[in-house]
């Protein structure tokens, strides 16, 4: 399986990862990193020497091939939905990783001040947007959610200052929806942006962004229905956060 031979250093971090590969396969790369006092770019290059394509992809072999799966279900089902449930667990545990606590705390008072939410998605992610309308909607909070390109345009042109406007992306390069961020970005109106590519262009006119992890597999191969998952996972918490924040101001 080796490619390229390892340094000195890479040699001790695959001797850590081989001695307890499920133990080290649960940890983030930062994580691992840590353990073994290495950088992350150490760890990243000696799996590419191993023959994967980064660190993801030996997690999710760790795992698929783990003789003591953390979920029973994993002993009972065949390889490919094996698979299936590991590309799952990967995405909610990275995004998970990925989170910054200032970013959501920042975000929840943002939204707490804010007069007025809107919220702008496209696609299968505006049914993430409808139900995080329903949830600032029963915290008190005034929301309009729009989804037609040229209409949320035009809206983001009049929408005043004290005002929040949230994305829901999962690439972050929808043109009508990097159009809005800009004209909020204009007018200095905070925006918090949900999405799962750290190089979309939507990033540079966000005040606040979760970013979270996309898997490269996709099992609807000649469809553009790739997982939002991620999506989800960072909405509902940032939602509830912002539930328990505001019981906090009551109490």
């Amino acid at each position: 399986m080796t490619q390229s031979k390892l340094s000195q250093t890479e040699e001790y971090l695959w001797d850590l990862i081989q001695s307890n590969p499920q133990k080290c396969a649960h940890l983030s790369i930062e994580k691992l990193a840590e353990m073994a006092n290495v950088s992350t770019a150490t760890v990243v290059r000696t799996m590419k020497k191993q023959g994967y394509s980064g660190y993801t992809e030996f997690r999710q072999s760790a795992l698929c091939n783990s003789d003591q799966p953390r979920y029973e279900i994993l002993t009972k089902v065949n390889e490919k939905i094996r698979k299936v449930i590991i590309k799952n667990q990967t995405e909610l545990e990275n995004t998970i990783e990925l989170l910054d606590e200032n970013v959501i705390e920042d975000s929840v008072q943002e939204v707490i001040n804010a007069n007025k939410v809107y919220i702008f998605a496209r696609g299968l992610s505006e049914l993430i947007a409808q139900e995080m309308i329903i949830k600032l909607q029963l915290l008190g909070k005034i929301v309009q959610m729009h989804d037609d390109p040229e209409i949320m345009r035009t809206i983001s042109k009049n929408i005043s200052a004290d005002s929040v406007g949230i994305f829901i992306t999962l690439n972050g390069n929808t043109q009508e929806l990097v159009d809005v961020a800009r004209n909020l970005n204009k007018k200095d109106i905070t925006t918090i942006t949900f999405t799962t590519n750290i190089n979309g262009r939507i990033n540079e006119y966000s005040d606040l962004t979760f970013l979270g992890f996309k898997s490269k597999t996709s099992y609807f191969k000649n469809y553009e229905v790739h997982s939002r998952l991620p999506l989800q996972i960072d909405t509902r918490i940032f939602a509830d956060a912002l539930a328990q924040r505001l019981e906090e101001m009551e109490n």
